[in-house]
């Protein structure tokens, strides 16, 4: 697997059970992407899913046998590519994989607020992280602040012209 573009997508737990299985903590929105055969990196060597459990949050991959083996691969992340990812899932309208969003512009109502410069999970709700424009953190704005990526803020992802429109989101940044 080309390892240019290494887009990190789950971070494997604890063993569990006798056999190998492992806890997987997801860092995707698209647990689809573990079928059986599906090929990742990590930072101990590429692995082939054997078997995933969606219901128990667990995987097994190919190799595996016992525990002792699964206990080394505890704490490794999964990591995939851009290509992979967007062929392994499929995108509904208005669904964006966190890298496409990272970089664009934030406006509201002609004005721009600033670049998404990242994207933050906290309590199940994304959040992007937008580092204020120059022009209003010179008025005394904060250098960065957070808008909650949901229909009440976000009008509109324009990936053609690298921009996010939003409502209310300035007003986000005034009270920042």
């Amino acid at each position: 697997m080309e390892t240019s573009e290494r887009l990190p997508v789950a971070r494997i737990g604890k063993t569990v059970g006798l056999r190998g299985d492992l806890r997987l903590n997801l860092l995707t929105d698209f647990p689809e992407q573990f079928k059986k055969g599906a090929r990742f990196m990590s930072d101990r060597g590429d692995l082939i899913v054997r078997s995933y459990n969606p219901e128990r949050g667990t995987v097994r991959f190919e190799g595996i046998e016992e525990v002792e083996e699964a206990k080394k691969l505890t704490n490794a992340y999964l990591y995939t590519t851009k290509e992979a990812g967007e062929e392994a899932c499929d995108l509904k309208e208005g669904e964006y994989f966190w890298y496409q969003i990272i970089g664009l512009t934030v406006e509201e109502e002609g004005e721009t607020l600033g670049r998404v410069g990242d994207i933050e999970r906290l309590a199940g709700t994304d959040y992007m992280v937008v580092e204020t424009a120059s022009d209003l953190a010179e008025t005394g704005a904060p250098d960065s602040f957070l808008i909650p990526f949901i229909d009440r803020y976000v009008d509109r992802v324009d990936l053609e012209e690298k921009k996010v429109l939003t409502r209310g989101a300035k007003a986000i940044l005034e009270a920042s």
